[in-house]
């Protein structure tokens, strides 16, 4: 009598059926902070995603979590359906949650306890509205098995060791500045406005320039004019 061996296949699901922003505020600023990321590590063996299901048990698909934005360093990138820390072979290394009004606990509470659990070694929060946190941006590193609350700048900036970056609010925005250049990481839209406006500096300068040539090509023709 031959054994039959039975091998059940686990499904895990690609979507949670939850949208990915509370407001307008809180989903453009979701994507801001994921196309910003993922400019910044273009061509590294990064991984930068978010409003993705992360499963962390293998075998149960109910233990996942759905980080807003998350950097996962030594991955490789491209387009996946879901995230397993048991197939890729760590955690992400920092979690960005843009809190609301209907994730503010989990935000606050459920979330750190997981993420700290997982070994994610920098998570921060971002209150875009400013109704929710105060001060609306607030950071933590893993120390240990715990996290630690990251001390503010004077302009209410912290600093990410993990990113290398720095992370400030400004007009209710998130933005990023490098700590090896001090550059702010720009959107697509942003960059294509600062290179049109430099163009129009350009394109302006050299108006006046040829202006300017044409006035001093006149003079001297004046002048030749005047001594014969």
């Amino acid at each position: 009598m031959h054994s039959v061996i039975s091998v059940k296949q686990v499904h895990y699901p690609e979507s949670d059926g939850k949208p990915m922003g509370e407001t307008d505020d809180h989903r453009q600023e979701i994507v801001r902070h994921i196309e910003l990321l993922e400019d910044y590590y273009r061509g590294q063996k990064v991984y930068v995603s978010g409003d993705l299901l992360v499963y962390y048990v293998e075998g149960d698909p109910k233990k996942c979590v759905v980080p807003d934005a998350f950097v996962a360093k030594g991955i490789p990138p491209g387009n996946r359906r879901i995230y397993k820390i048991w197939a890729e072979g760590k955690a992400p290394d920092v979690v960005i949650e843009t809190t609301s009004r209907s994730t503010r606990r989990k935000d606050t509470q459920v979330k750190p306890e997981l993420y700290a659990r997982l070994g994610v070694q920098e998570y921060f929060l971002f209150d875009p509205l400013g109704e929710y946190l105060s001060p609306p941006l607030q950071g933590y590193r893993l120390v240990g098995q715990d996290y630690e609350r990251l001390k503010s700048d004077a302009d209410g900036a912290l600093t990410s060791q993990e990113l290398g970056l720095r992370l400030k609010v400004v007009d209710r925005h998130l933005d990023f500045v490098r700590l090896d250049s001090g550059q702010r990481l720009l959107t697509h839209r942003e960059r294509a406005l600062r290179e049109a406006e430099a163009r129009q500096r350009e394109a302006e300068a050299r108006q006046a320039a040829e202006a300017e040539l044409a006035r001093v090509q006149d003079e001297l023709a004046r002048l030749r004019r005047s001594a014969e």
